[in-house]
C-alpha cells in the first residue's frame, strides 16, 4: 500500500473491511496487530457463525474465546457430544442465541439448560434416540425457531411430538425432516397449526405410505385451522402425489410462499411404474395469495403452468426438461416476475437464456447456469434494464472475463455472484 495503515482513520479502514468476504477478513487480520484489532470489531461479524469442533489435540485457549466475545458472536455450530466441551462453551459464550447441535446425543442436549438466551435451536443427525420435551431448553418461551433434521426420537409418534412442540408456543419457524414419524402430511400440518398459534414457516419431509387411506374432507373443514392464517411459508420435501391429498392446500389458503421438492421427476416415476398423478395444479389453484413459488423435480411444467397464481413475483424452477415453450408459457402467466431462478437438466436445456430479457423484462434478480450458452447470447442479459443481481450457478476458468464484460455492458450497475452462496446455518444439510 502507498501509505502506512495508521495514516488512515480506523473508521475508514472499518468501512473498507465491510466489503471483504469472510476469508479476506481473516487474511487482513493476519497482516498486523492494528488490522487484527480493527477487523475483530463486532460490527463486522454480525451474521457470522462460529463452527466449534473441540479437537482432542487440545482445548480452545483463552485468546480464542476472548476474540469471539469481542466479535459478540451469538451463533455457533457445535460438533461435540462431550459434556465438558458444552460446559466450557456455556462458560465462555453464555449469551449465545443460536445453537446448531451436530451429531447430538441425550447428554449433549441435557447441556442446553446452561444457555439462557437460546432463540434458535437446530438439532441435526442424532447418534442415539433423544427425548424431546420442554426441558430441552432453559426458557421454552424464548424459542422462536426449532429445526429437527434426521433425529431419532424415543417416542416417534405424532401425539408425542405434538405434545412436546406445543410447549414452545412462541415458535415462528419449525423444520421437521426425517424424524421417523409415520403420519400423513395433511394430519401433521393440521396438528402443528392447532398447537402453535404464532407459526409463520413450516417445513416437513413427506412420509410415503401408499397403502393407507388419505384423510377425508372433514379434516379441512375442522375448527382447528384458525392458526393457518399466520402461516405464510410452507416447504415440503420428498413429495409424491400418491401419498398426498389433492386438497392439502385447503389447510393453508393464506400461504404467500410455497416450496415443493419432489422425490422423483416425471420420467423417474414412469421408470418405477408409479402412476404419474399431479395434484400440484389443484394446490396452486387453492393459493390465491402466493408470491413466492419454488419447484424441484416433479411433473412437467406444462401440466401446472396455467394454474400458477398471477400474484407470484419470485419463481424457482429446478426441473427436468425445461423447454423454451415452458418459459414462454410461464412469462405469459407471470409478466411482472421480479425474481427468477432456473436450473434445468439436462443442462443444455438452459440454452433459452437469450430469450429471458424479452420474456421477463422486469427481472431484478436472476439465478441460472451458463454452461452450453455461447458468450454472445449470455451477454444479451445486459438488456434486462432493472437487473441488479445475477448469480451464476456453475463455474469455469473463463467466467471472470465473461462477467467483467457483462458488468461493463451494464455500466457496472449489476452485481454478479459466481461462488456458491453461504448455506444458511439454520437449514438442514
Amino acid at each position: 500500500m502507498s501509505h502506512p495503515p495508521l495514516l488512515l482513520s480506523p473508521e475508514l479502514w472499518s468501512h473498507v473491511f465491510e466489503y471483504l468476504s469472510m476469508s479476506d477478513k481473516f487474511n487482513a487480520r493476519a497482516c498486523c496487530k492494528y488490522f487484527k484489532r480493527l477487523v475483530d470489531h463486532w460490527s463486522l461479524w454480525r451474521d457470522w457463525t462460529v463452527v466449534l469442533t473441540f479437537p482432542r489435540s487440545g482445548p480452545y485457549n483463552a485468546e480464542f474465546w476472548s476474540t469471539l466475545r469481542r466479535r459478540r458472536v451469538s451463533s455457533a455450530v457445535v460438533k461435540s457430544s462431550r459434556t465438558k466441551d458444552w460446559k466450557q462453551l456455556a462458560q465462555c459464550l453464555p449469551t449465545l442465541s443460536t445453537l446448531v447441535v451436530e451429531h447430538s446425543c441425550q447428554s449433549s442436549l441435557d447441556c442446553l439448560k446452561y444457555f439462557s438466551y437460546i432463540k434458535r435451536l437446530v438439532i441435526r443427525h442424532s447418534n442415539t434416540s433423544i427425548v424431546l420435551d420442554a426441558s430441552i431448553v432453559k426458557e421454552s418461551q424464548h424459542l422462536i425457531h426449532l429445526n429437527l433434521c434426521d433425529v431419532k426420537l424415543t417416542k416417534p409418534t405424532r401425539h408425542s411430538f405434538i405434545s412436546a412442540v406445543s410447549f414452545f408456543s412462541n415458535l415462528t419457524s419449525l423444520v421437521c425432516h426425517h424424524l421417523g414419524i409415520f403420519e400423513h402430511t395433511s394430519v401433521m400440518i393440521h396438528s402443528v397449526l392447532s398447537c402453535l398459534p404464532k407459526l409463520e414457516h413450516l417445513s416437513l419431509s413427506v412420509v410415503h405410505n401408499l397403502y393407507s387411506n388419505i384423510p377425508g374432507p372433514d379434516l379441512y373443514r375442522s375448527r382447528g385451522l384458525a392458526n393457518a392464517r399466520t402461516l405464510f411459508s410452507l416447504e415440503l420435501i420428498d413429495c409424491m402425489d400418491q401419498s398426498l391429498s389433492e386438497d392439502l392446500m385447503k389447510l393453508v389458503p393464506g400461504l404467500k410462499s410455497l416450496s415443493v421438492s419432489y422425490k422423483y421427476t416425471h420420467q423417474e416415476l414412469m421408470d418405477r411404474e408409479l402412476s404419474p398423478l399431479c395434484h400440484f395444479k389443484t394446490w396452486l389453484s387453492d393459493l390465491p395469495h402466493l408470491t413466492t413459488l419454488a419447484i424441484f423435480k416433479g411433473p412437467p411444467v406444462k401440466q401446472y403452468v396455467s394454474s400458477i397464481p398471477t400474484t407470484v413475483t419470485d419463481l424457482t424452477l429446478c426441473v427436468a426438461g425445461l423447454s423454451s415453450q415452458d418459459l414462454t408459457a410461464t412469462a405469459a402467466r407471470l409478466p411482472d416476475l421480479l425474481h427468477l431462478h432456473i436450473n434445468p437438466w439436462p443442462s443444455h436445456s438452459g440454452a433459452q437464456t437469450p430469450g429471458i430479457p424479452l420474456l421477463f423484462p422486469k427481472l431484478k434478480r436472476l439465478k441460472l447456469p451458463h454452461e452450453h450458452i455461447p458468450e454472445s447470447k449470455f451477454l444479451a442479459l445486459h438488456r434486462l434494464c432493472d437487473l441488479v443481481y445475477l448469480e451464476i450457478l456453475d463455474g469455469s476458468p473463463y467466467l471472470s472475463k465473461l462477467t467483467e464484460k457483462l458488468k461493463a455492458l451494464t455500466d457496472y450497475k449489476l452485481q454478479v455472484i459466481t461462488s456458491p452462496s453461504q448455506r444458511n446455518v439454520l437449514s438442514c444439510c
